[in-house]
């Protein structure tokens, strides 16, 4: 479920970059929150997939 999210948020802020419509850099803030989770599951071994 998370990983889905964070693929979303990935995609839509490629989307944002492309477009140049970025829902004032919420998708942006939406993104490092994705990332940073991610990067605490892979530091504490969780399985993320």
């Amino acid at each position: 479920m998370l990983w889905t999210i964070a693929v979303v948020l990935i995609l839509l802020w490629i989307l944002g970059l492309i477009t140049s419509f970025t829902l004032g850099g919420f998708i942006h803030i939406l993104l490092v929150i994705a990332i940073i989770v991610v990067l605490v599951r892979v530091i504490r071994g969780e399985k993320i997939l």
